[in-house]
């Protein structure tokens, strides 16, 4: 995914760098050569025009997909995550606080932190990670994969059965 996303980022550069370069090479010829008839310098001028903002659309077309779409996306995993917490995770705070959900409330979450059971207060956007939410999904990863392997495993002993159930058939019409 990662060599697909640097291709097309390579891509994109080198296509708006050709287009630069173009638009360098077009308005230095436009100077270069003055223009007799009126019609033909509107004609350049609209040319020019064209050459300078293509590259700017360009630009910001791969500041979307590289900075602005990534960082939505993060947004909104950090939102259901922190909105899917329940009492008994274990998280750690963008601080790096280590601790327990004890209680939560509208916006912010109660933790227990240490040995001598210390309860803070913080705000649900300050927590960066959920351990058991992620080994909770693990765990649900894992059990779609063994119920995958079951799945296999039931239709190639369902296959090998069908051959010999279709020979004792052929055997008996006398075929």
């Amino acid at each position: 995914m990662k060599r697909k996303i640097m291709t097309v980022i390579t891509a994109a550069m080198a296509a708006g760098s050709a287009a630069m370069m173009f638009a360098m090479s077009a308005f230095a010829e436009g100077e270069a050569a003055p223009a007799a008839d009126a019609n033909q310098q509107a004609a350049q001028g609209g040319g020019s025009i064209l050459t300078f903002i293509l590259p700017l659309v360009l630009m910001f077309v791969l500041l979307y997909f590289m900075a602005i779409r990534p960082q939505k996306k993060r947004d909104a995993e950090a939102k259901q995550m922190q909105e899917s917490l329940q009492v008994g995770d274990e998280v750690i705070t963008s601080g790096g606080i280590v601790g327990m959900i004890f209680r939560i409330a509208d916006d912010t979450v109660v933790i227990e932190t240490g040995g001598e059971r210390h309860k803070l207060r913080i705000k649900k956007w300050a927590i960066a990670e959920n351990i058991s939410g992620t080994e909770r999904m693990r765990a649900a990863q894992a059990k779609t994969k063994l119920k995958g392997v079951e799945a296999a495993a039931v239709e190639t002993s369902d296959d090998s059965q069908k051959p010999k159930k279709k020979k004792k058939n052929s055997e008996e019409t006398g075929e």
